[in-house]
């Protein structure tokens, strides 16, 4: 499926041209509860009395949104009868939007995570406000029923539109600048050494790592260019994930987001640090079947991408960041946690890791990550 990129200019010209051409008159709005502080929100303020088109608003979900979330915003979408749906936000917002796309023909008498996906032609445009998830860029979605991560996949995911705003990265508060930055970066590292890498997803990779290096301090110090390089490095790194999915580290992370209240990019930057120092050591349990010597190239090349000379200096250089970053690792609540951690890895990211990892080596992973409550 194709998708059309929208670069908007101040004045929003390129974004009122499409709806113009496509002849909308409803729009569901997919919006976090920061929209209204968003430059981009004023666009859509007199939009019935510039266009006639009316808009119908859904922001009733929280960070890492919940199936019940998107069930009520669904029910919002069908009783309006809209004729596309945009979606304005991070990850969360986008997830939900694709969610509420691909339910909208789906049996309403029975639970959709069970059901089989059925493809539909309703619009959906992605307008991200954080250059981390790279969702806009994705066939795929997580959502989380009883605490538990559901990743949702089809074609039909796929937002037909991307709007680009870098206004809408000012007023990220700087944690979530950090944390958004960094799940970009996982997820560029990650698809390069993933077992289903292709030279499409390592060329799309390594762009978005060569980016995220050279416009880090402007993307943080808030800069009109980084913070516009920052969201084409997240576009990028999306797109690489579309094919390769993620590995270990993402399948790691989900839990400490869920039981330790960290941002996503955050959790997976701890993670993937520890999780490239031990594939390191344990190469001659590679399970590319490109081999071990590939994967040791691989490695370096990351590594030279980060601006290090071999693959120790690159894992050595990702823990630096994130202490310069001040994203530490949490603190267990007893011992049990560390079982908890470990048996909640999802085993389809395993099987996409570069290296073999079974229950007592992620138990021994997660020890490292997350300290221990005593000291």
């Amino acid at each position: 499926m194709s998708q059309k990129v929208l670069m908007v200019s101040e004045n929003y010209q390129e974004l009122e041209d499409y709806i113009i051409a496509k002849r909308i008159k409803k729009i569901f709005l997919v919006c976090g509860k920061s929209f209204k502080r968003l430059k981009i929100s004023e666009y859509f303020v007199d939009i019935k009395t510039r266009l006639g088109v009316e808009i119908v608003s859904f922001s009733k979900f929280q960070p890492n949104p919940r199936y019940e979330e998107v069930l009520a915003g669904l029910c919002a979408f069908r009783s309006e009868n809209s004729d596309m749906i945009i979606a304005v936000g991070g990850g969360s917002a986008i997830d939900v939007a694709k969610c509420i796309k691909l339910y909208a023909k789906m049996n309403p008498s029975s639970d959709y995570l069970t059901q089989e996906l059925i493809p539909n032609d309703i619009t959906l445009m992605a307008i991200p406000t954080t250059a981390g998830s790279g969702s806009e860029a994705t066939s795929f979605a997580v959502i989380y029923n009883n605490g538990e991560k559901q990743s949702v996949a089809a074609d039909s995911c796929l937002p037909a539109v991307v709007c680009f705003d870098a206004t809408t990265l000012e007023t990220v508060p700087i944690y979530h600048k950090k944390a958004a930055m960094m799940d970009a970066l996982c997820h560029a590292i990650e698809s390069f050494w993933s077992v289903n890498s292709t030279p499409q997803s390592k060329a799309y990779a390594s762009e978005a790592i060569t980016l995220i290096v050279k416009y880090q301090q402007a993307y943080l110090q808030n800069e009109r260019i980084g913070n516009e390089k920052m969201l084409k490095a997240s576009n990028l790194a999306g797109k690489a994930i579309n094919i390769t999915l993620t590995t270990a580290g993402h399948a790691m992370s989900y839990k400490l987001t869920m039981r330790y209240g960290l941002a996503h990019g955050h959790a997976a930057v701890i993670c993937v640090a520890r999780l490239w120092k031990y594939m390191i050591s344990n190469i001659d349990n590679c399970l590319d079947k490109r081999g071990e010597k590939y994967l040791g190239d691989v490695l370096a090349d990351i590594a030279s991408l980060m601006g290090a000379s071999d693959s120790l200096g690159g894992a050595n250089l990702l823990q630096k960041k994130i202490a310069q970053l001040k994203l530490d690792g949490p603190v267990a609540r007893s011992d049990k946690d560390y079982e908890i951690l470990s048996q909640s890895v999802e085993p389809t990211r395993l099987r996409n890791n570069p290296v073999y990892l079974d229950e007592e080596t992620i138990n021994l992973l997660y020890r490292q990550i997350v300290r221990s409550k005593e000291g």
